[in-house]
């Protein structure tokens, strides 16, 4: 047809890259229009390559949530900050995201200087501009574009959507020509089952905050579709120690029941039918420390 020929197709993957908490997942939501990453006021929420996919005109954006890059310490950080930099090297191009308020920090110098060895093309997205005076954030966008050759700079505030629309036909008109990777319809390559592990990951932070340290996983054990239209899913909180497991339950079950109303009705909304949802905690010693662990994750497995 020769409309189709006058507008080809064009798809490609677009890796996030930035430090912890500078709104990453939250700008993939943005872009998406739906929810398809975990968003938590807590740092390192986001484990593995979780994929947000925008139709946006002719193009397809698949957009790569990299766990946020920052000096790894224990065996889990240093998979995690692997992942990001291999996201990085695989995409067709690569966003930069700073938070406007924290600028051109330690964390940020960091990401810039490794970033000189990643040959894609690059944006530069400084983000929570409603924070920030006019002056100072175009005195960062100079600072910026001083250390690397961005293409293209943009101002955004993915929790209100402000600059987004500017930002997707950008990346849209950005992307290689070629077919589409995924259904059109296909909000993200996550599964569902792991993205309700992901929500209920999540009420977990929400509800207990500094209490529970990040070692803990959510797996989705089973997803069966009921007779009646509604969904019946079990799944199992896997802690380290058993005085964890206590916390994660709380005084007569109360904080367990809470994540559990709080996870299924969001689940429910995603999957868009009644869900009956089961929560167990279960003590699992070194999990950080198996290899299984990492792949279900998505993660390489540091050898040291």
């Amino acid at each position: 047809m020769p409309e189709e020929q006058a507008h080809p197709t064009r798809c490609g993957f677009v890796a996030l890259i930035g430090a912890p908490n500078v709104g990453k997942s939250t700008l993939v939501n943005a872009l998406v229009g739906s929810k398809v990453t975990i968003v938590s006021r807590k740092v390192q929420t986001t484990r593995a390559l979780i994929r947000g996919i925008v139709v946006e005109g002719n193009a397809q954006i698949v957009l790569v949530d990299t766990p946020g890059i920052f000096t790894p310490k224990r065996r889990l950080d240093r998979a995690m900050v692997s992942t990001a930099w291999s996201g990085a090297h695989d995409a067709d191009m690569v966003c930069v995201l700073l938070d406007a308020r924290a600028g051109l920090d330690e964390e940020a110098e960091a990401i810039f200087t490794k970033l000189e060895a990643v040959k894609h093309p690059k944006f530069l997205v400084i983000n929570k501009i409603d924070l920030v005076a006019r002056e100072k954030l175009l005195a960062l966008a100079q600072r910026a574009n001083e250390r690397i050759a961005f293409r293209e700079t943009f101002m955004v505030a993915a929790l209100s959507g402000d600059g987004v629309d500017d930002l997707r036909r950008a990346l849209a008109a950005a992307m290689p020509e070629g077919p589409y990777l995924y259904p059109e319809d296909q909000m993200s390559d996550a599964p569902l089952r792991h993205l309700a592990a992901e929500i209920t990951r999540e009420k977990i932070y929400r509800n207990l905050h500094q209490e529970l340290p990040y070692q803990s996983t959510v797996e989705t054990e089973s997803w069966k579709e009921m007779r009646n239209g509604s969904v019946r899913i079990e799944q199992t909180i896997f802690v380290e120690r058993d005085s964890q497991r206590k916390i994660v339950l709380g005084k007569g079950g109360a904080t367990i029941k809470a994540i559990g109303a709080d996870a299924r009705k969001e689940i429910a909304e995603i999957v868009g039918q009644p869900v009956h949802l089961f929560l167990f905690v279960k003590v699992r010693d070194n999990w950080g420390d198996d290899p299984e662990r990492y792949r279900e994750m998505g993660l390489e497995f540091p050898k040291e």
